[in-house]
């Protein structure tokens, strides 16, 4: 449950659209939660990075922003909190650093994740699975929606905590509440 009231309504009237739309994980949805509709809106990325400082575990070293969608909620975050940004990258470059992650070094680092929505959680297990490599602790993420199916824990399988700012539940309870 977030502290901002009206959080909920205001995302869903913005980011939720309806039609045939096929996510990232291959699935089809006859609902899409986009979130650059709210991302591009700086009252409202505000206002879920606010939400998403109270989420962050304690001795959080540095905030990782998954490309594209977690990068600007990651900036914010950091720019509220004082803590370090760094960009994750869905594969490393090619040329200039051929870095998966941009920003500091991560190597014995508690990094917690940001993301926008998460459904299966597939870019942010792959994330995962490569901080890890580098030598990060990663065990938690904080995303802005989790569109994930209730009671069902996607990212259990990497040992994941997931911590939402909103989950689909509330946002169907905020449209309802409203209709």
């Amino acid at each position: 449950m977030t502290l901002d009231a009206t959080l909920a309504a205001d995302i869903d009237a913005v980011c939720r659209l309806t039609g045939q739309f096929t996510l990232r994980s291959g699935q089809q949805a006859t609902e899409y939660f986009d979130k650059y509709l709210f991302e591009a809106d700086p009252q409202l990325l505000l206002r879920v990075a606010r939400e998403m400082v109270g989420l962050l575990p304690d001795g959080t070293d540095l905030l990782g922003g998954l490309e594209l969608g977690g990068v600007p909620i990651a900036t914010m975050v950091s720019s509220l909190t004082g803590r370090p940004a760094l960009y994750v990258r869905k594969k490393a470059k090619e040329y200039g650093t051929c870095k998966l992650a941009e920003g500091p070094d991560v190597a014995g680092r508690r990094v917690t994740l940001i993301e926008d929505v998460i459904t299966t959680g597939g870019a942010v297990r792959d994330a995962t699975r490569a901080l890890r490599a580098a030598g990060a602790e990663v065990d938690v993420v904080v995303c802005a929606i989790d569109r994930s199916p209730a009671g069902e824990h996607p990212l259990a399988d990497v040992g994941l905590e997931v911590r939402p700012v909103l989950t689909k539940a509330e946002l169907d309870a905020a449209r309802e509440a409203g209709a």
